[in-house]
């Protein structure tokens, strides 16, 4: 329900190439960090957004979605979905074009609100998933 596949296409296709992976860190163990590396190799320019600020995959980080002095495309949020909501709202307020809320990542007044401020959003899914499905295209019986 949260993630028709014509707005999966979208974001991932048509959005723009500038994703901020916000709660992206240098910690290795941590999904973000293999999503993050996974975009990059399909031609996405990854952007850590994480308090501590640290250089992942080679691109400066940054504390907040504010802090960001460009334009960003996508917001990919990989952090609890109690904290998700203000993170979609910081999406809208910085001219984000989309919202991807990862697995896991659910609130459903955030994606409400979101998609009422005209961006496009998808919850509960994982590009890393999605790239490749889209790739494959679809499933003839």
């Amino acid at each position: 329900m949260y993630a028709e596949p014509g707005i999966i296409r979208k974001i991932i296709e048509g959005t723009g190439p500038t994703w901020a992976v916000v709660g992206l860190s240098a910690n290795e163990r941590r999904a973000a960090f293999g999503v993050a590396e996974f975009l990059q190799r399909h031609g996405k320019r990854v952007v850590p957004v994480h308090p501590k600020a640290e250089t992942v995959h080679g691109e400066r980080g940054y504390a907040s979605l504010s802090d960001i002095p460009f334009d960003v495309d996508v917001v990919d949020v990989f952090v609890r979905s109690e904290l998700a909501g203000a993170v979609a709202d910081e999406a809208v307020a910085v001219g984000a074009k989309a919202v991807w809320f990862q697995l896991g990542v659910i609130d459903e007044d955030a994606y409400e609100r979101t998609r009422a401020a005209g961006l496009s959003m998808v919850m509960d899914r994982c590009p890393a998933i999605e790239i490749p499905r889209l790739r494959r295209g679809p499933v003839l019986s």
